[in-house]
């Protein structure tokens, strides 16, 4: 098989990829902004337990927590009588979301950080609660902190998902292999070359959704800050 007829057929795992990507982003996400809450505001036990979180997902090579979640969740789900739940692509999903969520946390947490205390005071003497200080004063802020790390985090999550074929998901890497494998191994310089162009134009596309993002966040913040200087002025 040549490389003209094996890039159709890489392209059909790529919807598969695709998917884990994003489920592990925004679950991922979701994850990251309960474990930064809980660790930002030092809650008894709750804290302790995003601290472990973060700990794990930080530590643990992500080829072990996909296996973990592999071998793990399905003697979970047996002990409420849902043996059958679990695929390996939902156990990927679920691995690297965990793992998305813990790095993602490392990212918001300096972030919040990052915006000054009299900020959070100047929230506080005007009542805001701990939802709406984060919402309308810190997080806009800590926002254009932490843009660039974040696209860091997205860029790791796309390298590490071709991680998933160790677990059996059928995704792109996994395609690759089944096709050398058939192929005897004769293509596998050019094999390799298609994948590293394809996950090099994912991270270029994922980079740049992220650039734009941050342009647009120091135009609005430029924006907001003429209108300020304009209205002191007036």
């Amino acid at each position: 098989m040549n490389l003209s007829a094996m890039i159709p057929e890489l392209l059909s795992a790529l919807p598969l990829t695709l998917a884990i990507v994003f489920v592990a982003l925004i679950a991922g996400f979701f994850l990251a902004l309960a474990a930064t809450a809980l660790r930002v505001r030092r809650i008894p036990l709750l804290s302790l337990f995003a601290d472990l979180y973060v700990s794990y997902a930080r530590s643990v090579p992500v080829v072990l927590q996909l296996f973990v979640a592999f071998y793990g969740l399905p003697l979970i789900a047996g002990a409420f009588g849902l043996d059958d739940f679990f695929s390996a692509t939902t156990a990927s999903m679920v691995g690297l979301s965990l793992y998305h969520g813990g790095y993602l946390s490392e990212v918001m947490r300096p972030a919040f950080l990052a915006v000054e205390r009299g900020q959070h005071d100047a929230a506080d003497s005007l009542g805001y609660s701990f939802r709406q200080k984060l919402t309308r004063i810190i997080g806009p802020q800590a926002l254009h902190v932490g843009l660039p790390g974040y696209g860091n985090a997205l860029i790791y999550l796309i390298h590490n998902v071709a991680l998933v074929m160790y677990i059996g998901a059928a995704d792109v890497m996994a395609t690759a292999h089944l096709i050398m494998e058939r192929d005897y191994n004769q293509y596998q310089f050019g094999t390799y070359l298609v994948l590293a162009v394809l996950y090099s134009l994912l991270c270029l596309i994922a980079w740049l959704i992220v650039r734009f993002f941050e342009r647009r966040h120091a135009w609005g913040a430029k924006s907001d800050t003429a209108k300020v200087r304009f209205t002191a002025s007036v």
